[in-house]
Formats: C-alpha cells, sequence, structure tokens
C-alpha cells in the first residue's frame, strides 16, 4: 500500500481531514515528565478525530536526548492508534546525509511521512523514495510571511511562473509519494489552482489565523490532503478538552469542504 492509500483510507475511516500536530513548547510545562503526561493525554483524547499526528521534532530536540526519548515513546502510542505519522523535520542536505535521515525516521522511527525542504535540489529528495509505503512533503507554499522572499516569487519567461511552482514539478514525478506543504495563510484560489494534485498538508489553521474557505473548492482534489492544527488544540482554550477542541476544528474542516456535518 502506497502512502497516498493508506492516507485516504484513514481519511475514509475517520471521516476526518484534521491532522493534529503534536508541539510541545518546553517552556511552558515544569518538566519533561509533565510533557509526557500532557502529550500522551492530546494521543488519546484526539486519536478518534485524527486523520494523522504530525509531530514537530524541533520542539522534541529542545529538550535534548529526553525528547528524543519521548518522541519515541509517543510514536509507540501513536502506532497502537494505527493513525498515520507525519514527521515534522524540514530536512534539507545533500545526498548522503539525507540516506541517514531517511533511515532514521523510516526504518528506526517507522513513520509514515516526513516533512522536507527542496531547495537543494531534487537529488536531496531521492533518498527518502527508496522506502515502499512511505512519503514525503516538500515546502510548497508555507504559512510564514517570508514564503514571498523566495516561494512566490515570479520566474523570468512568458508563463510568469512561481518559484513554489518548480517545487510542485517535483511532486510530480512520484505523486504517490511525493506531497506538498501549503500554508492556509497563503492559500489563495490564484495559487491553490498552481497546486498539482498531490497529498497536501496544509498547516496555518487555529492559532496561525488560516481561513478555511480557501479550501472551499478543493473537495475535487482525487490526492489526499489534510490540515494541521497544533496549538489550537494543544495549547488554546485550556478549558476545553483536547477532544472538544478536535472533534469541533475536524467539524469546521468538513463543513467547509463538504458543505454539511456528517
Amino acid at each position: 500500500m502506497t502512502y497516498r492509500e493508506k492516507l485516504m483510507n484513514r481519511i475514509t475511516s475517520s471521516g476526518s481531514r484534521l491532522c493534529v500536530g503534536i508541539d510541545p513548547r518546553p517552556s511552558v510545562h515544569a518538566d519533561v515528565a509533565d510533557v509526557r503526561r500532557t502529550c500522551v493525554k492530546l494521543i488519546d483524547e484526539t486519536a478518534q478525530y485524527a486523520a494523522a499526528f504530525k509531530p514537530n521534532i524541533a520542539y522534541f530536540e529542545a529538550m535534548g536526548v529526553e525528547g528524543y526519548k519521548l518522541l519515541e515513546e509517543l510514536l509507540g502510542q501513536i502506532w497502537g492508534t494505527r493513525v498515520p505519522v507525519i514527521l515534522d523535520a524540514k530536512r534539507g542536505d545533500i545526498g548522503t546525509t539525507q540516506e541517514h535521515y531517511a533511515e532514521a525516521y523510516f526504518e528506526k522511527w517507522d513513520v509514515d511521512a516526513v516533512t522536507l525542504s527542496p531547495y537543494m535540489g531534487y537529488d536531496s529528495v531521492e533518498p527518502f523514495l527508496g522506502f515502499p509505503g512511505k512519503g514525503v512533503y516538500l515546502l510548497g507554499v508555507t504559512s510564514n510571511k517570508g514564503a514571498a522572499d523566495i516561494e512566490t516569487q515570479v520566474l523570468a519567461g512568458e508563463e510568469k511562473r512561481q518559484v513554489h511552482q518548480l517545487v510542485g514539478d517535483m511532486a510530480m514525478k512520484e505523486p504517490e509519494q511525493i506531497g506538498l506543504v501549503v500554508g492556509l495563510t497563503n492559500a489563495s484560489k490564484s495559487v491553490l489552482k498552481t497546486i498539482p494534485d498531490v497529498p497536501l498538508l496544509i498547516p496555518g489553521l487555529g492559532a496561525q489565523g488560516g481561513d478555511l474557505s480557501a479550501l472551499a473548492n478543493e473537495k475535487a482534489r482525487k490526492a489526499p490532503w489534510v490540515v494541521n492544527v497544533s496549538r489550537g488544540i494543544l495549547y488554546n482554550e485550556p478549558d476545553r478538552s483536547f477532544a472538544e477542541k478536535a472533534e469541533d476544528y475536524a467539524g469546521q474542516i468538513r463543513v467547509v469542504i463538504e458543505g454539511n456535518a456528517e
């Protein structure tokens, strides 16, 4: 089974396109044990609403060796839920280094997909493509203001293509394995028209203030896509449970995209 098929199956079985981000801020918690308790509870409460989980490796690296141990522990918990894991690592390096990143993430940690920076070229992506059933997401149009510095710059030529469209061309070389990151805050209708029909990871909903209505016409896409919420579930509205917030976000996505609450 390809990664694309696995994610689509999960979307169908869960009835959700919500990707639950796992971005624990060490400064918010008393210690690593408190981070562990919070993340274990997050996974336990939101699994039924999650099309995917997306742990961001940076927040675990900030806790040092204990953070890496915690990430491995949480991955084990997620495997028990059978929800696909997208590791948010944004790695981008020369081929031999990428080979070792790929081995670490796909063989040692057995995640289903990983985010990559494609700006060293396609040969920096290829080491991740030799793993059946695994996927990668290339940074296309990200959710930060700096996306305008490179990603949406217009290339020379009559077609007036943007830099991110070159990344889209890379994705189309292996559309069963390669998807794109498209930030909701920068996902205008004109941008979405240029995004190929490959798996999409769409951050920016929740704390970043992305507008779901931008995706209202994207139901026709055949490739699976998910909308990520991290802080909006983990830290916003602390008086509400993780389950309540996840259910709410999953419902918001469903209503806007499919036009109903079922």
